[in-house]
């Protein structure tokens, strides 16, 4: 890879959150136009199409077992064109790249770690080698909650040469962004170290994001030299108890975040979400968050800096959402603050800090338990010193001055978001 990547958190939309493993390419469409014209200029760019995009029958979250994937004579996964059909006549996801392009935004895609089944009982051949599927596949090493793969051993001749083939088809069609699934937890290190090789000669720019999690704490500095991003949870949904547990997570990584390499505490599931959830009859539902709970929720990724991946169909927000995710105040956090920690956390608050780039400091004060209560913190444990300007980030308005100490009551799940200059 040429540039630096991802020096601030990425910002976009993933199509998991709405449509599970059978989004479509009208779908991908209207919500990349959607963040052209309502989020591009406030820094949201990465559209991206999650797992299954292969799979034809694909129509929920639910897998189809063993289903039959598209799939070329190299072992290589391509676009289902019933599903996405500009990727026909071998096209694969170039025509959308392009599109996707067109409107000044980033393209990313979602793959398993490994080589199809598919490929193995057919013994495909590897691009560019004289070995074939069966020589590379570790056909121990599955996926627990998906068919489709068997992991790959990075000692073969031939591993490399397979994860080549896959990532230059893919930066062929104009890739940005590619989330490896399966790949975190537990932590699969000769494969993230074949991706990273192959991403790296290219030729492309490619934010390489890892999933789900938890990943390893002990694998920190080989995921911080290797990754872009990378889970710190398994699958985050619109429950207060998974937000609660985030802090914690957060907390213990904070020390590892920084300019090219984020811990990602997953997806904003906001908005109208769980469009063919079967349960929901295929009309999905609005997040079960509250709006408080979601100010919470962006209150803490800005402070922790993790990447904003947008869940919802975006193209069904209500403006409130759309405010939400566009706060100019609340996002400078995310891009431009430094010194970020935890400073304070117990079962029933936490406390978060950072540095602005004009030399603020910006104070997050949250109510963890189920009671209205009062939180304080003293200036003194900001190292703060004289008289400050408190301006509320979220109402855009100077507030109070303060000398001492912060004080504000705050409901239960909320969060006041400030700036101290």
């Amino acid at each position: 890879m040429g540039k630096k990547l991802a020096l601030t958190p990425p910002m976009g939309w993933n199509s998991w959150d709405c449509y599970g493993a059978s989004v479509r390419e009208e779908e991908v469409i209207g919500n990349a136009d959607y963040m052209e014209k309502h989020l591009k200029k406030y820094g949201w760019e990465y559209v991206v199409v999650d797992i299954q995009w292969y799979e034809p029958t694909a129509d929920s979250t639910e897998y189809h077992p063993y289903a039959p994937l598209e799939m070329d004579e190299y072992g290589r996964l391509i676009p289902a064109v019933n599903r996405f059909p500009s990727a026909k006549d071998g096209r694969g996801f170039k025509s959308l790249g392009d599109y996707i392009h067109s409107k000044g935004l980033k393209f990313g895609i979602h793959i398993l770690r490994g080589i199809p089944k598919q490929a193995v009982k057919a013994n495909t051949p590897i691009l560019g080698t004289n070995k074939f599927a069966q020589d590379i596949a570790d056909t121990n090493s599955i996926c627990p909650w998906n068919t489709d793969m068997y992991g790959i051993d990075a000692t073969k001749e031939g591993a490399q040469e397979y994860y080549n083939s896959i990532i230059n088809m893919y930066a062929d069609w104009g890739i940005d962004f590619i989330k490896v699934d399966d790949l975190s937890f537990p932590y699969a290190k000769g494969e993230v170290e074949l991706l990273k090789n192959a991403l790296d000669n290219c030729g492309r720019d490619v934010v390489f994001s890892l999933s789900p999690g938890p990943a390893p704490l002990e694998e920190a500095q080989h995921l911080i030299d290797h990754a872009n991003m990378w889970r710190i949870s398994g699958d985050f949904w619109d429950n207060w108890e998974q937000l609660y547990k985030q802090f914690d997570l957060l907390g213990n990584w904070n020390r590892h975040m920084g300019a090219s390499h984020w811990p990602d505490a997953d997806m904003l599931p906001f908005g109208h979400i769980c469009l063919r959830e079967h349960q929901f009859e295929g009309k999905g539902k609005w997040t079960n968050f509250t709006r408080r709970e979601q100010r919470t929720l962006m209150t803490l990724w800005c402070l922790a800096r993790s990447p904003l991946m947008f869940g919802g169909e975006m193209t069904h927000n209500d403006q409130w959402t759309l405010e939400l995710i566009t706060n100019e105040e609340v996002l400078e956090v995310l891009k431009g603050s430094s010194d970020n920690k935890e400073l304070y956390r117990d079962e029933a608050k936490a406390i978060w800090t950072a540095k602005g780039k004009d030399g603020e400091t910006y104070l997050g004060l949250f109510n963890l338990s189920e009671e209205d209560k009062v939180i304080e913190v003293n200036l003194s444990d900001l190292e703060l010193e004289g008289s400050f300007k408190l301006r509320d980030l979220w109402e855009h308005e100077d507030v109070d001055t303060v000398t001492d100490s912060v004080s504000n009551m705050i409901k239960s799940h909320g969060a006041k978001f400030y700036s101290l200059k």
